[in-house]
Parts: C-alpha cells; sequence; structure tokens
C-alpha cells in the first residue's frame, strides 16, 4: 500500500538582501512575500487528503511548511534527506567575479559532478529515498506532502523522467512555493503534475544552490 499522491513543495521567496547563496546556512528567513507564497500554497493543497507533513529542517522550509500544518492540523516532521544541497559558496555573491577569480577556479573543474557543492548523484539518491519512504508510509486514499528546495527537488524530476541529471540552472522548473506531484504507478515513481499557485506574487528567487 502507498500513499495517493506525494507533493514536493518549494519554499517561498527568502529574505537575501544581500543576494548571497544562502545554501544550509541558518539565518535565512521566509520574506513577507516569501510567507504569503506559503500561504497561497497551502490553499492550494487545501482540497487535497493530506495526512502527513514533512520538510527540511531549514529554516525557510519550516515557515514554508507552517501554513500546511495549520490547514490540515499536522506536526511538521523535520527530514535531513530533503535539506538544500551543500555548495562552497555559501554565503557568498556569485557572479562573473567568481568565475574570475583564480582561487576559486578549482571549484569549477568538475561542472558534471558538481565540483563546487554536493554531487547531483548524492541529492538524488537521498531524495528518492525520502520520497518513497513517505510514499510507502501512507494508503491510497491520502496524500503526502514535502517541503524542499529547488535544485533536490529537480533531482527527483530529473531522475523520474530518465533526463541527465546534469542541467542547466536557469531551466529548472521549480518556482518559490511551487508543487511537484508524483505518485507509484505499476511499482514505479512517476510525475503527476506541477502547479505554481504563487505565481501572481511578485518576488526575487536568488540565492539557491
Amino acid at each position: 500500500m502507498v500513499a495517493r499522491a506525494l507533493h514536493l513543495v518549494r519554499h517561498g521567496e527568502v529574505h537575501n538582501p544581500a543576494g548571497v547563496v544562502y545554501e544550509r546556512l541558518p539565518e535565512f528567513r521566509l520574506s513577507d512575500r516569501g510567507r504569503s507564497m506559503a500561504a497561497a500554497t497551502a490553499g492550494w493543497l487545501a482540497d487535497k487528503p493530506v495526512t502527513r507533513l514533512i520538510a527540511s529542517p531549514l529554516l525557510r522550509t519550516q515557515q514554508s511548511a507552517r501554513p500546511i500544518a495549520e490547514t490540515f492540523g499536522l506536526e511538521v516532521e523535520p527530514d535531513e534527506r530533503v535539506i538544500e544541497a551543500g555548495n562552497r559558496f555559501a554565503g557568498r555573491p556569485v557572479g562573473r567575479a567568481t568565475l574570475l577569480s583564480p582561487r576559486d577556479w578549482l571549484l569549477f573543474v568538475n561542472p558534471l559532478r558538481p565540483s563546487w557543492g554536493e554531487a547531483f548523484t548524492v541529492i538524488r539518491d537521498r531524495m528518492r529515498l525520502a520520497v518513497l519512504e513517505a510514499l510507502r508510509s501512507g494508503d491510497d486514499e491520502h496524500d503526502v506532502v514535502i517541503v524542499s528546495h529547488q535544485l533536490p527537488i529537480w533531482m527527483v524530476h530529473r531522475s523520474v523522467e530518465g533526463a541527465p541529471l546534469v542541467h542547466d540552472p536557469r531551466r529548472r522548473r521549480c518556482a518559490l512555493s511551487s508543487v511537484t506531484s508524483f505518485a507509484v504507478r505499476d511499482g514505479r515513481l512517476v510525475e503527476t503534475g506541477y502547479a505554481d499557485p504563487a505565481a501572481g506574487i511578485p518576488a526575487t528567487d536568488q540565492g539557491a544552490t
């Protein structure tokens, strides 16, 4: 028996005035718009039979999970396996200046891994383990929600689609507070939908790994 569906929710806009890579740094919270985005996603999920809520332990994901928890009367279960991807540029603004800095050149020797952060394969494996375990914890009449981060969610998408994990970050279809849904069909994990409930809220999406 598996859950009817699993929804991977990305956190809302982060308060990041310096425009740095926030990675796993603990102090990065949702902005006011980010809280509105999280509420919009909770509203979108409201008619789903959600009975379990899991979230990355970082502040921005825990805050994004709260409106969902309040909507369904659930506790938020923290899970380290759905945390943000590790990145060597944490706390730093990344741009052309970084690419031109000799001290950082070694971090770019293998973009296929990538050499500047947690390996795509490691992110994929820990996320799929968490997703499949969560699905197997439910039943065919109820849904599970996991609140996570852009790159981890995108790794699940790419692996389910059978696409290479290496990709152009600018082409990720994983907006702030978006919902990517999955289910098990004939013993296989498949993607069943994508929604952007907070699309009408203007936001700045910078700082993700």
